[in-house]
């Protein structure tokens, strides 16, 4: 049992967990659970009883897609995205092996497009991904479409506010 986990995901989320008392609201709503090992309110729970290991290891907290519907059905008003980046950050700072290494592939590829350019760059994102996750060819189909069709630009765009962005990646610890 991992020692204040509840205290750290409700300080790092800004989300009172210890208000969750399992109605599985978030669960029924959630159009991802079918790709979760533990559904969203298992996961609520596990935090509540400190299951720190089984949760870094978990598919769940990288399946989520931050849609918000578990927030919007739960009657104490908890929002499951920040409890899962709190968990995932968590994931990454301590090198825990996650349960599907090719979705934190995709995950950090993301994050870290956004943090050079201040919004994603699918060419440099796309790019980073293949070679973490070592799937070169998959998806070459229509990766090639989407690019003859510029809907994939070679050249980056920054932002107009990327040193905000990077103030903000810096605040977050990321």
């Amino acid at each position: 049992m991992s020692e204040n986990l509840l205290d750290k995901v409700m300080a790092e989320s800004g989300q009172p967990l210890n208000l969750c008392y399992q109605c599985r609201k978030c669960s029924v709503g959630c159009p991802m659970v079918d790709e979760f090992d533990f559904p969203p309110n298992m996961v609520m729970r596990m935090v509540q009883l400190g299951m720190k290991d089984e949760l870094l290891k978990s598919k769940a907290i990288w399946m989520c897609v931050s849609c918000e519907t578990c927030g919007s059905r739960c009657p104490n008003e908890i929002r499951i995205a920040p409890v899962m980046d709190s968990l995932r950050a968590q994931c990454l700072a301590e090198g825990v092996t996650p349960a599907d290494p090719v979705t934190v592939a995709l995950h950090t590829s993301f994050v870290d497009s956004i943090k050079t350019f201040g919004r994603v760059h699918e060419a440099t994102m796309l790019m980073k991904y293949k070679l973490k996750s070592k799937k070169y060819t998959s998806d070459l189909d229509v990766g090639l479409k989407l690019f003859l069709k510029g809907k994939i630009p070679i050249m980056p765009k920054k932002s107009k506010n990327v040193a905000k962005v990077k103030e903000i990646f810096k605040n977050a610890g990321i």
